[in-house]
């Protein structure tokens, strides 16, 4: 019955055994182990020892003993076999019972039981465990790869918090002597449990990480998802302190001070120092490979660590403007050569500067304002472009927890030089490279929105025309996954409008719309999507900045776009 009786006395372990059939009728009794706290290798006899026994058809469904074996106390729950397994399955009694399986036990009775029961209380809290950080990271949740580390910590200590005099419980747990070998035994039923997942579809194993499938963060995202995991949080409090932990505690105290002072060591800003952060094993790819989520540095020191250069590499900073964040070029001298890297701090968008065109697109478009959302955006559509084959600036490093990114300087000019040239040059006869260049633009664009994902700030000043003439695609801190394309193809067209002087033809500006939306079209671009940007609910918006009647002449042309079939018609 007892597998791995090394760090427990095996007369004491078939003693506890003997007193479970005096509780229990031996043959109700569906499985019995003892808890992780007491697996440590210390002999104390004031050791106190927790027991769960599981009965079937237990009268009084649920019922804490304590017993005595000379000087060594014996607590002892037992539970009724349909309420345990409830409490495994749903949380019926905020997992005050079932959270014992997250730790390291010793069977007793029937391990295989108790085996499937811990798989399937670790698959329920990694889901929900996931569907959180994708509620925090609703952008970048796509990319993080996640070790299996995350959740035996993440689990333990949102325990902790919600109710901190279980804290004494897992003192043996954190002692580093045992925390290595206590966190491997824990991650078996971990790895079993994310095995199953994949199967379902939900993540994918790879080299050590996990990571959530397209299909799990769409889930996850729902409004839904939030409401319920937050509706698990007050049984989890109030069950673990009524049913599960504070009977057995009140009990323990009477016989041993040493455990309420314990109890007290974990109370407050102690809690950070006796765990491991989990989010230290959620990382984001980068170019300069994987970052902790909970990364915290300077400027300069992340500049070092994304170059991978020493203390005695020359590095200097210029401000490059931003309004809207603060923007910086980094120049680091080192052997005679010169490295540029672009660092941009998202900061808050709260005051005056953001708030005319958050009132202008009201109807039209909503804005991330806030500084992590924004950065979330940047890094996961920036990972996701490039894992799909399109130039997008390489990301180099990036801290959320400082809201940082790193990213590759490009050497090039950006699209609203093109359009300034062609209106110069005041003919599409004189300007067909410009011209060809848009409609490049329009292609690629159409192939962003083939992957169901929108950009959200296509201004020509965010598409950069590289040495070899290949568009490089950058700014993705509006980009969203679902969003509406139509805002994409109307911000290109209506924003490259407003470079047009007071007296320009708008004749050009409906030569540059045409070309746009052919390589749009060309490209498999969506005829309705280009017509839906002719709306008033997307001129009003732009209207603002750009002369009503190039506004008009680039409106006409979206308005009046069809099918490529049916202009092959006519």
């Amino acid at each position: 019955m007892i597998q791995n009786a090394k760090n427990l006395n095996r007369v004491l372990a078939d003693e506890i055994l003997s007193l479970s059939k005096q509780i229990a009728n031996p043959d109700q009794i569906t499985s019995a182990c003892i808890f992780m706290n007491d697996l440590s290798t210390s002999s104390a006899s004031k050791t106190t020892v927790n027991v769960l026994i599981v009965v079937k058809d237990f009268q009084q469904k649920l019922r804490n003993y304590m017993k005595t074996l000379g000087k060594r106390n014996i607590i002892f729950v037992a539970v009724d076999k349909w309420v345990f397994e409830r409490d495994v399955d749903r949380g019926f009694l905020g997992e005050a019972l079932a959270w014992r399986l997250i730790l390291p036990y010793l069977p007793l009775v029937s391990a295989d039981y108790l085996r499937i029961q811990e798989v399937k209380l670790k698959k329920r809290l990694v889901t929900e465990l996931l569907e959180n950080l994708v509620l925090d990271f609703p952008y970048l949740s796509y990319e993080f790869r996640i070790r299996p580390e995350y959740f035996v910590y993440a689990v333990i200590l949102n325990r902790v918090r919600l109710f901190p005099p279980i804290a004494s419980g897992l003192w043996e747990f954190t002692s580093e002597s045992n925390w290595k070998d206590n966190v491997n035994r824990a991650l078996h039923g971990y790895l079993e449990a994310l095995r199953e997942l994949e199967r379902d579809g939900f993540v994918s194993l790879s080299n050590g990480y996990v990571q959530m499938s397209e299909k799990f963060v769409d889930h996850a995202r729902s409004p839904k998802t939030r409401i319920i995991n937050l509706s698990k949080t007050v049984p989890r409090a109030l069950f673990t302190s009524l049913l599960g932990i504070l009977p057995i505690l009140l009990d323990a105290f009477s016989a041993d001070k040493e455990i309420l002072m314990n109890t007290q060591r974990f109370e407050g800003s102690a809690l950070a120092h006796w765990f491991q952060v989990p989010e230290k094993y959620v990382f984001i790819p980068t170019g300069s490979g994987l970052v902790p989520l909970n990364s915290r540095s300077n400027v300069e020191t992340l500049a070092r660590r994304a170059f991978h250069v020493g203390k005695e590499t020359k590095i200097t900073f210029e401000e490059t403007g931003g309004i809207l964040n603060d923007v910086y070029l980094l120049r680091v001298c080192d052997v005679g050569s010169e490295r540029r890297i672009v660092v941009k701090r998202f900061k808050d968008w709260s005051s005056f500067k953001w708030f005319p065109l958050t009132l202008w697109s009201v109807g039209t478009r909503s804005f991330a304002v806030l500084g992590r959302p924004r950065l979330e955006r940047e890094c996961a559509m920036n990972q996701f472009l490039y894992s799909k084959g399109f130039a997008v600036p390489k990301l180099l490093y990036a801290s959320p927890a400082e809201r940082l990114v790193f990213m590759e300087y490009i050497d090039g000019e950006n699209a609203s030089n093109a359009i300034k040239r062609l209106i110069n040059l005041k003919t599409a006869v004189k300007a067909k490279r410009e011209l060809k260049l848009i409609e490049r633009i329009g292609r690629k664009l159409a192939k962003v929105h083939s992957l169901d994902v929108t950009l959200g700030d296509t201004k020509p000043e965010n598409i950069m025309i590289g040495k070899n003439s290949e568009i490089i695609l950058t700014d993705f801190e509006q980009s969203s996954r679902r969003g509406d394309p139509a805002w994409d193809v109307s911000e290109f067209l209506y924003y490259a409008g407003h470079y047009f002087p007071p007296f320009a033809d708008a004749k050009l500006a409906e030569t540059v719309a045409e070309t746009f939306v052919a390589g749009y079209l060309e490209a498999g671009g969506n005829a309705e999507v280009v017509r839906k940007a002719g709306n008033p609910k997307y001129t009003k918006v732009f209207s603002v900045f750009t002369l009503p009647h190039i506004m008009l002449a680039i409106s006409n042309v979206c308005r009046r776009t069809k099918p490529r079939q049916q202009q092959r018609c006519h």
